[in-house]
């Protein structure tokens, strides 16, 4: 099976312009994500996707692959399906989140063959938090939670604390990670559908895949990503790195 990793990189993006291109310790956002995304083993090749001339320089420069997509696409998901339609040999698309510059490969390995061993059309990543309702991440909007079935299918994802421990020795939380994967056709019907209520209402796209009868299996990792949304998470992302 043929896996495409892609990695959306957005130049005018609300709270931190040119984001991609911010240096992390000296080296740039994107080439941090895509030199962890180039350690993978499972992928059959890989692209930055953006819609700034400015990334597709950059990222030609230390030797990466980039791609131009419309400055138009309302999500990360469209974006991926554009790159889509010009990489028809590929079968599974992954969407590698592109502000995560400490990505682990390991993660992506992991995503990659339980997919594919599985056959699943669409499949995501979570990291266990443990059981305390107390854990800053549980309580944090920006913080996605997850709860999921015994066989792995998620079942919601939320940005409020769920399940809601109602017996606090019975919680179990899961922080999700945004990465995706999809086989094509799931990947264009997906792109096809129009904007869902929970969608709208949590601000999360991944529930239009779950309000049109589109199944997400889960992954659990042990890589807990330290994402830079603001320019002020750039301090949290070099102090890990050390």
């Amino acid at each position: 099976m043929q896996v495409l990793g892609v990695i959306p990189a957005r130049f005018a993006s609300t709270r931190f312009p040119g984001k991609p291109l911010a240096e992390i310790a000296g080296v740039s956002m994107v080439q941090r994500v895509w030199d962890q995304v180039s350690r993978c083993s499972t992928l059959t090749d890989a692209v930055v996707a953006t819609e700034d001339q400015r990334i597709i320089d950059h990222v030609q420069s230390f030797g990466g692959k980039a791609i131009m997509t419309s400055a138009e696409h309302a999500s990360g998901t469209d974006r991926i399906g554009e790159v889509a339609n010009a990489y028809p040999q590929m079968d599974y698309l992954l969407n590698i989140q592109g502000d995560e510059p400490l990505l682990d490969p390991q993660a992506i390995d992991d995503l990659v063959r339980a997919t594919l061993e599985h056959r699943w059309a669409m499949s995501t990543l979570v990291h266990p938090l443990g059981g305390d309702p107390e854990h800053p991440d549980v309580s944090n909007p920006n913080c996605v939670k997850a709860v999921r079935a015994l066989d792995g299918m998620a079942l919601y994802f939320s940005r409020s604390p769920i399940p809601y421990p109602r017996d606090a020795q019975s919680a179990s939380y899961l922080k999700h990670i945004g990465i995706y994967m999809y086989d094509r056709e799931t990947l264009a019907r997906l792109c096809a559908l129009p904007r869902t209520p929970l969608e709208a209402s949590e601000s999360l796209e991944q529930l239009r895949a779950m309000e049109n009868g589109i199944s997400i299996y889960s992954v659990e990792t042990s890589y807990n990503p330290v994402a830079v949304d603001v320019p002020e998470d750039v301090q949290r992302a070099e102090e890990r790195l050390k």
